[in-house]
């Protein structure tokens, strides 16, 4: 009797640790001894879904096409699934798939009794950016530490874009969008606002430069469009379908596909904004939503500490609110070690030892699985595509068996659906109206706009009035300094001397006459 048939066998043993009672992912047959099982089936607890978990290996093993599969079955269980389309290749969900030998093979092989069906689907892109639903978010729910990854900032200037975001938020000044951000580092620099941040540290003109400058560069990146509102309700993400089963969000991310950092941070955004939004509710017979983060070393290269620590405290405690993560990556040491520890699921494809630095990880990665019945190092380097080494976690909460599987085959389309296709899809969904079109309310740009205006109006006006009173004390002085004219006629006889002597002298009528008619007066008639 062969191994692979022998009741002690290793093979039953492993199988035994995927003979769960409750709801359960069919992930594919049991792989011994160059064998495929059928009757062996490898399977994943549906209430274990929210302990995260983690797809890896080369490219081209097969990555995609698992979490197509997970996510197929988790939509005809009732969850919500979020998947991030970074190559374009994931909108095939909604669609049947398309029967072919090659599909009827493996489907025997794994004793998979396989169907076309497309799943119940919304697609999204980043602030309107390519084909789907507009997905924005404001400046502010970002937040520094976000906006600090995405702008490549170290950690002094972290911090001093922390202060930023606090005296905007202690001074009622909404930061929509980038201009909004742009606005408020070039006031607190300025004449005006230099004096505002002096009681809590101060923001240094050549920091204040440097995000500047960041800022720039990222909207030259046409990330202006990712910023602003409507901002996207991200409960929208746990909606299930008039059947029941689970809605599919698929994240289209080709058109931003050259901008890792951005669309990476972004997804980390959507997790961090679930988390906060989200009441604690324990483990659950099913999950509220499961996320795949596709690329995911994107998200962890040139990470600062801040961010790592994010990051770790998000995906430990956002289990509690029945979400679970699973990042989609190369290898395991692609995922920091604080966060690796919370993946409790794990399905590894193959891996590739044609350099020293391949040979290195490898050996990295097989110590990260638990004791196994295989050599591991050989069987990960000899894994054809579509295989993987899994292991989870049971019903119980302990790791099962690792064991080699042959994958089932998706039952949705496997490969893009039409362009057109795609954007009927987009156009005649309820949410399209509520998001499609861009709002531009008043926020920090339009406040401190308006204030420095009124300002410069004001010292306008104060320096007129200025100059109005300097050329009135002028005239004034001129005035005082000019020569004085000569004297009229009169004033020259009343001045004289014989007038003075004949004024004195002459007390008569005649003389009071003369007086009168000099100076121009009426005489008086009795």
């Amino acid at each position: 009797m062969s191994e692979s048939t022998d009741p002690a066998s290793p093979a039953d043993a492993i199988a035994a640790g995927y003979a769960f009672t409750g709801p359960a992912l069919e992930l594919g047959a049991l792989l011994w001894d160059g064998a495929c099982l059928p009757d062996r089936q490898i399977r994943i607890p549906l209430p274990m879904l929210n302990r995260h978990g983690l797809v890896a290996g080369a490219t081209g093993t097969g990555k995609t096409k698992t979490l197509q599969l997970i996510a197929e079955q988790l939509s005809a269980g009732g969850v919500p699934v979020f998947l991030a389309d970074i190559k374009g290749d994931v909108s095939g969900i909604s669609a049947p798939g398309t029967p072919n030998e090659k599909i009827a093979q493996r489907a025997a092989e794994v004793g998979q009794q396989w169907e076309a069906a497309g799943f119940p689907s919304e697609f999204y892109s980043l602030g309107g950016i390519g084909a789907g639903i507009p997905v924005r978010a404001t400046v502010t729910s970002f937040g520094p530490v976000l906006m600090s990854k995405v702008l490549q900032l170290n950690q002094t200037q972290e911090q001093s874009l922390g202060l930023i975001f606090h005296y905007a938020d202690a001074k009622g000044l909404e930061l929509i969008d980038l201009k909004d951000l742009r606005a408020v580092v070039a006031f607190l620099v300025s004449d005006q606002g230099k004096a505002e941040l002096k009681g809590i540290g101060g923001l240094s003109t050549v920091t204040a430069g440097v995000i500047l400058r960041a800022l720039t560069a990222f909207e030259q990146q046409g990330a202006s469009e990712f910023f602003g509102e409507p901002e996207f309700d991200t409960g929208e993400f746990l909606r299930t379908a008039a059947d029941g089963r689970g809605m599919v969000s698929v994240l289209e991310l080709p058109a931003v596909q050259d901008k890792p950092q951005l669309f990476s941070t972004f997804l980390m955004w959507l997790l961090a904004d679930l988390y906060t939004d989200l009441p604690e509710v324990g483990d659950l017979e099913r999950p509220k939503l499961v996320f795949f983060f596709d690329e995911a070393h994107l998200l962890f290269n040139g990470a600062s500490k801040a961010f790592l620590e994010s990051i770790t405290q998000t995906v430990r405690l956002i289990r509690s609110k029945g979400i679970g993560v699973f990042f989609v990556t190369q290898t395991p040491k692609d995922v920091p070690a604080d966060v690796l520890a919370q993946l409790g699921n794990r399905v590894q494809h193959a891996l590739r030892a044609f350099t020293p630095d391949d040979a290195k990880a490898l050996k990295a990665t097989v110590k990260t699985f638990p004791n196994s019945a295989y050599d591991l190092e050989e069987l990960l380097t000899g894994l054809g595509t579509g295989e993987a080494v899994i292991t989870v976690l049971s019903e119980k909460g302990a790791p099962t068996p690792v064991a080699a599987t042959r994958l089932r085959a998706p039952q949705s389309l496997m490969g893009p659906v039409g362009a057109e296709a795609l954007d009927a899809a987009v156009k005649s969904s309820l949410l399209y109206s509520r998001y499609a079109e861009p709002v531009d309310r008043e926020s920090a740009y339009e406040k401190i706009s308006a204030e420095q205006a009124a300002a410069e109006a004001a010292a306008e006006a104060a320096a007129a009035q200025a100059e109005a009173e300097k050329q009135a004390k002028e005239a004034a002085k001129a005035a005082r300094s000019a020569p004085k004219p000569d004297p009229s006629l009169a004033q020259q006889v009343v001045g004289s001397g014989l007038f003075r002597s004949l004024a004195r002298s002459i007390g008569t009528q005649l003389g009071r006459e003369i007086s009168r008619s000099i100076f121009g007066t009426a005489k008086r008639r009795r």
